[in-house]
C-alpha cells in the first residue's frame, strides 16, 4: 500500500485522512445527485398513483412507526409502571397501576420543570453514544425519584412533592455521568472528571472515592470499545449491602487515537477518540473494590495476562465476593472468577472454551439462597440455561433443543422459575417463556406471531410486552405473570399507514451455498403480474449478531422498501450463515474469513431468485449499511456479473481499520491471519468493479471510520474505476438526522431507478 495508508502514528494517520479526502476531490469521485426528482421517478414508474409514499414523508416527523410509551420504568415493588409523557404544559411522569391498569399523574409538568433537565445528545449511535442515560430513577423504597442533569442531581420526594439538590452546578467541575442510587437508598454515586464520587441523600458535600482519573486512566468509566463491542452499560457496581463499589479501571495509554474531523475540508473541528484498531493494543483493564466510607482501591488479582478482557462484573449476594468474567484477547476462552473483595484473591469457578469464539451474555444470575447461580452457554451449538452451585458444579440444564435463549428477564425464586425470551417457536420470532428452576418444558406466556420484547416487574407478577410484526408497528400491552391480558397500553394504530396499501412481506426459506435452508423474505411490487419480469433490490446485513429476516417492524427500512415496490421493484432479503437467530453453529462458518461464505449464500439466494419466472436476473441491485455496506462492497467488487448496482452505507473496506474486540473475535489478529484480512477486505478488489456503486459516509463516524471510504476511493483511482460518494459532515455512523436521511435516500431511490429500471 502507498505511504499515505500506512499506520505510523497519530500525525501520519491524520495526514492520511486529509490527503485521502483531497484525493477524493481531485479525482472527481464526489458526484452531485442528478436532477431527476423522486416524484418524477414515481410518476414514471406508477403513473402518478395517489397515496404513494415519498422519501421525505418516511424520514420526517411525525414518525410513521407511531408512538409507544417512553422511558418506562417499574417501581421497585412492581406495583406501578411509570413513563414519560408530554402535554401542552410540558413533560409529565405518569403511573399505571399494574393490577388495575388505572393511570394517574405521578409528577406533573410544573414540578417536573424544576428537576428534569434532559441530557444533551452525544450525537453518536455507537460506543458511549449508544448508552442513553435514564431521565429518572426510582429510589429503592419507592418513595422518591432521582433526576440527573449535566451538572446537578435532584432528589424528588413523592409524598411531599418537593425536590432538593444533592449536587449543585459548579462551573469548574466536570459533567455528571452514570449516576446510580445505592441499594439501601442512602447514597447517589456518579462519575465526574474520570473518577467515581458519592453524595449522601441526606445532604452534605460529595466525596471522591477514586483518585488520578483522566482521559487515559478511566476509573469506573467506560471508553469507546468496551460498551460498543462487549455491550457493557456501566463500569462500576454497588455491593448489595451498599458498603462498597466494584469498579473497572481502563488504562488507555497504549490505545491509538483516531482523528474525527468536522466540516471538511475547511475549518473542521478536530477531535480524537481512543480507538484500538485490529492488532493494536487494547485498554488494560483491572477490577477494583473501594469502600464507600473511603480508603484505597483494592485491586483484584485476575492474573498476569494484560491482554485479557474483563467482560462482566457482578456481586455475589453476600457482598464479600465479586464475580468477574475474564475473556482472552481472541475470545475463545472464558473464565468465571470469584474474587474476595477484601484480599483480591481470585479462584476460577467455571470455564468455557470454544473452537471459534465465545458470545457473551448477561445471563449470570445469583440466587438469593447463596448456594446457586444461573448460567447460559452455547456449548451445545445453541444458547441454553444451566444451574450451577457456587463451587462450579453443574446441577441441571434447564432448557434444551435446536433453538436459543435470547435473554433472561428474571430469576423468580418465589415462583421457582426463570423468565426468558427465545426462538423456540421460530427463528424469525421472539416469544416469552417461563421454565421451572427444577427443569421441564418451557411455558409460553406470549402467543401472537411476531416479536415480543418484555419488561418484567420486579415482583414478577406483571410484564410489559412491546409487540410488533413485519406489517404492524410496535404495540404495548400489560399482562399478568400467567400471560393473561390486563390492558392494552399503546395500541399505536397509525391511521396514515392504511392509505398506502402496503404489499405483504412473505417469509420462506431458500437453500444456501452448502444446502443449508436460509431464512428469506420478499415483498412483491404493487399490482404484481407473474407474467412480467421485475428488477430486484437485495437488502442485507450479513454480519454476526445481525438478523434482517424477522417478523418484526423494521421502521423506515420497511417503509422505503414499500416505496420501491411502488416503483416496480421486488425486495428480497436473505440471512446468510454467520448471522444471528439460528444458534452458534450457524455463525461459525465465517471464522477467519469475512465475506466469502456470506457472499456465497447471497449468490445462492440470487440464483434461486433468477429461477423464478417473474424475476429479471439481469437487473439485480443490492444495498446495506455498516456490515451490510461492507457486504454490498464485497458483492459489487467480487460478483459484478450478478449485481448491477449497489448502495453501501458506512462500509468497512479494510478490516485492519476496524476495532480489536469485534474484528479479532471473528478474524483473529492481522499478525496471525494476514491472508484472511487481505481476502476479506474490499479495498483489495477495487479493480473488480463493473456495475454502479454508490457510497455514503460521515466524516464524524466514530465506529466505521471515514478513512474506510477514503481508502476505497484511492484504490478505485489506482484501478481507474469510478464510484459515487456522498459525504456527510459532523454526523455519526447512522447519519440519522432527518435532512441527511432525506438527502441520502432521495439519491438512493434515483440511483436504483436509473440503473435497474427500464
Amino acid at each position: 500500500m502507498d505511504a499515505r495508508s500506512q499506520r505510523t502514528g497519530t500525525l501520519r494517520r491524520s495526514n492520511f485522512f486529509h490527503l485521502g479526502f483531497c484525493g477524493l476531490l481531485a479525482c472527481g469521485l464526489l458526484m452531485l445527485a442528478r436532477p431527476m426528482t423522486v416524484e418524477t421517478a414515481a410518476a414514471q414508474q406508477a403513473g402518478g398513483t395517489q397515496n404513494q409514499l415519498t422519501v421525505q414523508r418516511i424520514y420526517s416527523a411525525p414518525s410513521l412507526s407511531g408512538r409507544t410509551l417512553r422511558d418506562t420504568i417499574w417501581s421497585p415493588d412492581g406495583k406501578l409502571l411509570t413513563y414519560l409523557d408530554e402535554n401542552a404544559d410540558g413533560p409529565e411522569i405518569w403511573a399505571i397501576d399494574a393490577a388495575t391498569a388505572q393511570k394517574r399523574v405521578l409528577v406533573d409538568a410544573q414540578h417536573l420543570r424544576d428537576v428534569l433537565l434532559l441530557p444533551a445528545s452525544r450525537g453518536q449511535q455507537t460506543g458511549l453514544g449508544r448508552l442513553t442515560p435514564p431521565r429518572y430513577m426510582w429510589a429503592p423504597d419507592g418513595q422518591a425519584l432521582l433526576f440527573v442533569s449535566a451538572k446537578e442531581l435532584f432528589w424528588y420526594e413523592l409524598k411531599t412533592r418537593s425536590s432538593k439538590k444533592l449536587l449543585a452546578e459548579s462551573g469548574d467541575s466536570g459533567d455528571i455521568d452514570d449516576a446510580k442510587i445505592s441499594p439501601d437508598g442512602r447514597w447517589v454515586s456518579f462519575l465526574r472528571s474520570h473518577d467515581l464520587w458519592v453524595v449522601s441523600v441526606a445532604g452534605g458535600e460529595p466525596r471522591q472515592l477514586t483518585r488520578g482519573g483522566s482521559e487515559e486512566l478511566r476509573q469506573g468509566e467506560l471508553d469507546w470499545v468496551y460498551p460498543e463491542e462487549l455491550d457493557l452499560e456501566t463500569a462500576y457496581w454497588w455491593a448489595p449491602d451498599s458498603s462498597k463499589i466494584a469498579l473497572l479501571q481502563l488504562d488507555e495509554h497504549s490505545v491509538e487515537k483516531y482523528p474525527l474531523v468536522g466540516a471538511l475540508p475547511y475549518g473542521g473541528e478536530l477531535t480524537e477518540e481512543r480507538f484500538p484498531e485490529a492488532g493494536s493494543p487494547n485498554p488494560i483493564a483491572h477490577v477494583g473494590v473501594v469502600e464507600v466510607a473511603g480508603g484505597e482501591v483494592r485491586w483484584m488479582d485476575t492474573g498476569s495476562d494484560a491482554t485479557a478482557l474483563l467482560a462482566r462484573v457482578k456481586w455475589l449476594p453476600d457482598s464479600h465476593r465479586v464475580a468477574i468474567e475474564l475473556l482472552n484477547r481472541v475470545q475463545n476462552h472464558l473464565e468465571v472468577l470469584f474474587a474476595d473483595a477484601a484480599s483480591g484473591k481470585c479462584e476460577t469457578v467455571l470455564t468455557e472454551n470454544d473452537k471459534y469464539w465465545i458470545n457473551l451474555s448477561n445471563d449470570l444470575h445469583f440466587l438469593a439462597d447463596g448456594r446457586r447461580f444461573l448460567w447460559s452457554s452455547e456449548r451445545s451449538g445453541f444458547r441454553h440455561l444451566y444451574l450451577y452451585d457456587l463451587s462450579g458444579k453443574q446441577m441441571a440444564q434447564l432448557t434444551h433443543g435446536d433453538w436459543e435463549v435470547e435473554n433472561v428477564a428474571k430469576v423468580d425464586e418465589q415462583a421457582q422459575a426463570v423468565y426468558f425470551t427465545s426462538t423456540q417457536k421460530s427463528p424469525i420470532e421472539r416469544q416469552f417463556y417461563r421454565v421451572a428452576l427444577s427443569g421441564g418444558e418451557p411455558v409460553a406466556l406470549t402467543h401472537d406471531h411476531g416479536t415480543h420484547s418484555v419488561s418484567l416487574a420486579p415482583d414478577g407478577k406483571h410484564f410489559l410486552d412491546t409487540y410488533s410484526t413485519a406489517m404492524t408497528p410496535p404495540q404495548q400491552r400489560l399482562y399478568n405473570a400467567e400471560g393473561n391480558l390486563v390492558a392494552t397500553l399503546a395500541e399505536n394504530k397509525v391511521a396514515e399507514l392504511e392509505k398506502y396499501h402496503f404489499q405483504p412481506v412473505e417469509f420462506f426459506t431458500v437453500p444456501g451455498a452448502d444446502g443449508t435452508p436460509l431464512e428469506a423474505a420478499m415483498i412483491k411490487p404493487a399490482g404484481f403480474d407473474a407474467s412480467r419480469k421485475y428488477p430486484v433490490i437485495v437488502h442485507l446485513y450479513g454480519g454476526p449478531h445481525g438478523q434482517e429476516v424477522r417478523d418484526a417492524w423494521q421502521g423506515s427500512n420497511f417503509l422505503w422498501h414499500e416505496l420501491m415496490t411502488e416503483k416496480g421493484f421486488i425486495i428480497f432479503v436473505l440471512d446468510n450463515r454467520g448471522m444471528a437467530g439460528r444458534g452458534h453453529n450457524f455463525e461459525t462458518p465465517i471464522y477467519h474469513h469475512f465475506g466469502s461464505v456470506e457472499l456465497a449464500d447471497q449468490l445462492a439466494g440470487v440464483k434461486w431468485l433468477s429461477s423464478q419466472p417473474y424475476v429479471d436476473g439481469a437487473r439485480v441491485g443490492i444495498w446495506g449499511w455498516s456490515f451490510g455496506g461492507y457486504m454490498t462492497c464485497v458483492a459489487m467488487l467480487r460478483a459484478g456479473d450478478v449485481f448491477k448496482a449497489g448502495f453501501a452505507g458506512a462500509p468497512v473496506t479494510d478490516w485492519r481499520r476496524y476495532d480489536t474486540i469485534y474484528t479479532e473475535r471473528y478474524m483473529g489478529t492481522p499478525q496471525e491471519n494476514p491472508g484472511g484480512y487481505h481476502d476479506s477486505s474490499p479495498v483489495n478488489y477495487a479493480a473488480g468493479l463493473r456495475g454502479k456503486l454508490l457510497v455514503a459516509h460521515a466524516t464524524g463516524d466514530d465506529n466505521v471510520h471515514f478513512a474506510n471510504s477514503v481508502a476505497l476511493a484511492e484504490k478505485l483511482v489506482e484501478a481507474q474505476k469510478y464510484a459515487e460518494f456522498q459525504i456527510y459532515a459532523d454526523r455519526g455512523h447512522g447519519i440519522s438526522d432527518s435532512a441527511a436521511r432525506i438527502h441520502i435516500f432521495s439519491r438512493v431511490t434515483q440511483f436504483f431507478v436509473e440503473n435497474l429500471g427500464k
